[in-house]
């Protein structure tokens, strides 16, 4: 289990900065999140100031953009960063994608699996000669001329990994993609029962030999020193819970573990603004669940119990004002505990 950071959320002022101070604390990945700024823009940056570790989108917004939009960005930090680069795509809720960045949506399942299609086709087009003839339903690239082609360069095309929570999405991610990036809202019990019988689904469907698919996961931590540090972290994410169990997308998860009552309450605050309250219907069970709780040691440890036998590569959030010193200890922690047999 390979061990990554994802980068604060200062996005490209501090890119370079935190990539190089993650890539000499050892980690092996830092991953960007496409929220107040671009995470090609922040990875542009972090490849620039790094040498080893490997650079991802976590996620990128797959329909904020056409399929050859994201094929040249995504080619261009392959190129840039020696082969470093893994493109994660997320489609966003029906909400964002029509109201904020005013694209179509329809059919999100199927809609991603031939996203993931078009861009193979384009960058096959570009690395192996092949003529570009991706006709789809949402899509079409039937145009590429020789100026329009990227210089050629020796790292061939990035991997791709879709996140999802619903096994629809789930499926199509082990069809058509090398991986799948878990969301933040997800539990132990949801990845085990749900998650990885989907990817195992897809990639049966796809009725090939392709090798098993990363799964990359995030989970959320609770962590300090002391129980004035413990007790404000929990709070940041009781509020990080709440916020995503309002979102009915999501309620699957909830629904697992028999909280699904919880997510309709929490629906119904979220429309009428009431945040506040939100954070407080998040009990310690709940909080228990959906995150791991303790000191950076037993934390670690506890990460690394769930996890260590079905996640392929894990993510340690850090906010503006995690102290490096916790994170380290923490990353120690994961990394010299044994999985259990």
């Amino acid at each position: 289990m390979e061990l990554d950071v994802v980068l604060p959320p200062g996005g490209p002022r501090d890119a370079g900065r935190e990539a190089e101070r993650a890539e000499r604390a050892g980690f092996d990945a830092v991953w960007a999140s496409e929220v107040r700024h671009d995470p090609f823009l922040t990875l542009t940056l972090a490849a620039a100031a790094t040498e080893r570790v490997g650079l991802g989108t976590a996620i990128a917004v797959a329909f904020a953009r056409n399929p050859m939009s994201t094929a040249v960005l995504a080619n261009d930090l392959q190129a840039l960063s020696g082969g470093r680069f893994v493109l994660g795509l997320g489609t966003q809720v029906r909400a964002h994608v029509t109201r904020r960045f005013s694209m179509p949506w329809s059919r999100p399942a199927a809609r991603m699996r031939e996203y993931v299609l078009a861009l193979r086709a384009i960058w096959a087009c570009w690395h192996e000669d092949r003529p570009l003839e991706f006709v789809g339903e949402f899509s079409s690239h039937t145009l590429m001329t020789p100026m329009f082609v990227p210089e050629p360069h020796s790292h061939g095309s990035p991997p791709v990994l879709l996140a999802g929570v619903g096994e629809s999405m789930t499926e199509v991610a082990g069809e058509v993609a090398d991986g799948f990036l878990c969301h933040g809202f997800t539990t132990e019990r949801y990845l085990r029962e749900v998650t990885l019988p989907a990817l195992r689904r897809g990639r049966a469907r796809a009725g090939t030999t392709l090798p098993e698919p990363a799964v990359v996961g995030a989970p959320m931590v609770v962590t300090g020193r002391t129980e004035e540090e413990l007790a404000a972290a929990a709070l940041r994410v009781r509020a990080q819970i709440a916020f995503y169990a309002s979102t009915p997308a999501y309620h699957p998860v909830l629904e697992l573990h028999g909280w699904g009552a919880l997510g309709e309450e929490l629906h119904g605050l979220s429309r009428a603004g009431r945040w506040v309250e939100m954070t407080e219907r998040i009990d310690d069970d709940v909080l228990g669940e959906f995150a791991i709780v303790g000191d950076p040691v037993s934390a670690g440890r506890e990460l690394r119990r769930r996890y260590g036998d079905v996640l392929t590569r894990v993510s340690l959030y850090q906010g503006e004002d995690t102290d490096p010193a916790v994170l380290a200890e923490l990353a120690t922690a994961v990394r010299t505990t044994e999985v259990p047999a």
